[in-house]
């Protein structure tokens, strides 16, 4: 199973060691078994999850027309691990919205949490830290969001195609 140190993982790649000592103490570890849910959708909470070990699945729910009725199904949306991005539910963490999405453990897993009371503490205390943190999630953001254009893009392209032969 990967596992990463906290030097390791992308979001902390840009500090020294002393920031990392200064961020190690406002982390907290949590572990959770597989098939356990970390995070439900729709649900508050402004904490991330930032990955030493295991992987998790995303998934949302969605509500589907199915004939003349409207139905319920849940979709896997992707599968995160260590080596990918690193960490997950920054948008509550810096926003305070709903969770936009489940995720549920696939294997063991053990996060660091960062909530936004320690976020906004650090940003008092050590602004220079936070800034290179917040850079680090704000370019995992602007990737995402250049992934879901291209997702989109994709989807209306072939819908479109497939009504323009009806």
């Amino acid at each position: 199973m990967i596992r990463v140190t906290l030097k390791e993982i992308p979001l902390f790649k840009s500090l020294s060691d002393s920031e990392l000592e200064i961020v190690k103490k406002r982390l907290k570890k949590v572990s959770y078994s597989a098939g356990d849910t970390i995070i439900e959708e729709g649900e508050t909470g402004p904490t991330m999850y930032i990955f030493e070990r295991g992987r998790v699945k995303i998934t949302r729910n969605l509500t589907l027309k199915i004939g003349e009725r409207w139905g319920a199904a849940e979709r896997a949306m992707d599968v995160l691990d260590a080596n990918q991005v690193g960490f997950f539910g920054e948008m509550s963490l810096l926003t305070g919205a709903p969770r936009s999405a489940t995720i549920t453990a696939i294997t063991d897993c053990v996060f660091y949490t960062l909530d936004a009371k320690d976020l906004e503490e650090l940003k008092e205390a050590h602004p220079e830290i936070a800034y290179k943190i917040l850079r680090e999630i704000a370019v995992v953001l602007a990737n995402r969001v250049r992934k879901l254009n291209d997702t989109v893009l994709k989807l209306t392209t072939a819908l479109s195609l497939v009504l323009s032969k009806r």
